[in-house]
């Protein structure tokens, strides 16, 4: 226990250093499970959306959508989403909601702001849409 204090005094930028990273690590950890939202994978989320009639809410660009999307899902982009605008979809709020988006980034903060609205099941895709169309998961093309 000496030799960590005194090396502590010796080195405190390299300890402060060491300090936040074993908060971040930590904070990776408990983060998720006192999250409202939860992060699913594919195979979780073609079950909800089989068996319990998931809303699959995909809130890339206009342009990302044209790629292809999941067959039924209801596209909201972001920015919409930020301004709170949840008109179409306000019908599920009980439903379980899985919410996508190209990379599984942005939809994380996406079902945070669903969760705060008072959307009681919200997922959010891991992988998103480049995950679904790398596992050979059926999308539809809009015009």
């Amino acid at each position: 226990m000496q030799q960590v204090i005194e090396f502590a005094a010796n080195h405190p930028i390299m300890s402060l250093g060491w300090v936040g990273l074993f908060g971040a690590v930590v904070y990776s950890f408990i983060q998720p499970m006192l999250s409202k939202v939860k992060t699913i994978g594919h195979h979780e989320a073609t079950m909800l959306i089989n068996k319990q009639d998931a809303v699959v809410v995909d809130v890339r660009t206009k342009d990302e959508v044209k790629t292809g999307k999941i067959a039924g899902s209801v596209h909201i982009p972001q920015k919409q989403i930020q301004a709170s605008d949840f008109k179409n979809i306000e019908k599920y709020k009980a439903s379980p909601i899985i919410v996508v988006c190209e990379t599984g980034m942005r939809s994380g903060a996406a079902g945070a702001a669903l969760a705060k609205a008072g959307f009681e099941l919200v997922y959010s895709l891991r992988g998103g849409m480049a995950d679904w169309r790398s596992s050979n998961l059926p999308v539809t093309k809009t015009k």
